[in-house]
């Protein structure tokens, strides 16, 4: 089957929706930039790609045709379209999501981008999970989560009202050490140690941070 989508591609020819079901969720990983490139947007309205465990340049392409394929819609339509390819969106886009009210799944939320993820603010996290901002003290302790919530600031994380904790306090600064386990029979996940620095000397740290 992959020999015959290979000779398919081989000869230039483009991936509509016949094409894309075809080669479905099993080789749409396999595809390289040029040809992710030639999928006709308007085609992902009539199949679906599970692409979760592919890189992320085949995630950014696709979620970029999908965003194009569904962009004249309306909510909920546009939302319900649009979540399985959020895995490659860019925060932009999930801060105006965030003001949509389409309670984000917490399993599509652990999905999205990392850089996207970690530059969201407390405020913008309630906004996309909405009814299910709960879940989120669940994943408190796992991986992206756990490193979202070391990056914010603990006052914010309670205003969420959910029992987040592992923000830091003012003058305090978080340095995460992932991959300590106090024990062989359970990991209780990344283990920081805090520091608590006077102002002056935390924006000296900082500084030397960012130009090391």
């Amino acid at each position: 089957a992959y020999a015959a989508i290979r000779r398919y591609l081989d000869l230039g020819n483009g991936l509509d929706a016949t094409a894309l079901r075809a080669i479905g969720t099993k080789y749409i990983c396999l595809l390289n930039p040029t040809e992710l490139n030639r999928i006709d947007p308007s085609s992902l309205k009539l199949v679906s790609l599970n692409h979760s465990t592919c890189s992320e340049t085949t995630k950014d392409i696709l979620y970029a045709k999908a965003k194009r394929a569904f962009s004249g819609l309306p909510f909920p339509p546009y939302y319900t379209l649009i979540e399985p390819y959020l895995g490659g969106a860019p925060a932009v886009d999930l801060r105006a999501l965030s003001t949509k009210n389409v309670n984000m799944n917490i399993s599509t939320f652990v999905t999205l981008r990392r850089d996207s993820l970690m530059s969201l603010t407390p405020s913008e996290v309630r906004g996309l999970l909405g009814i299910n901002l709960p879940d989120l003290r669940k994943w408190q302790n796992k991986s992206p989560i756990w490193q979202w919530v070391r990056r914010q600031k603990q006052s914010e994380l309670d205003k969420l009202q959910i029992g987040l904790t592992g923000g830091t306090q003012e003058g305090y600064i978080n340095l995460a050490k992932p991959g300590y386990q106090l024990s062989s029979s359970a990991s209780l996940g990344p283990v920081a140690t805090t520091l608590h620095l006077p102002p002056a000397l935390l924006s000296s740290f900082l500084l030397m941070s960012i130009l090391s």
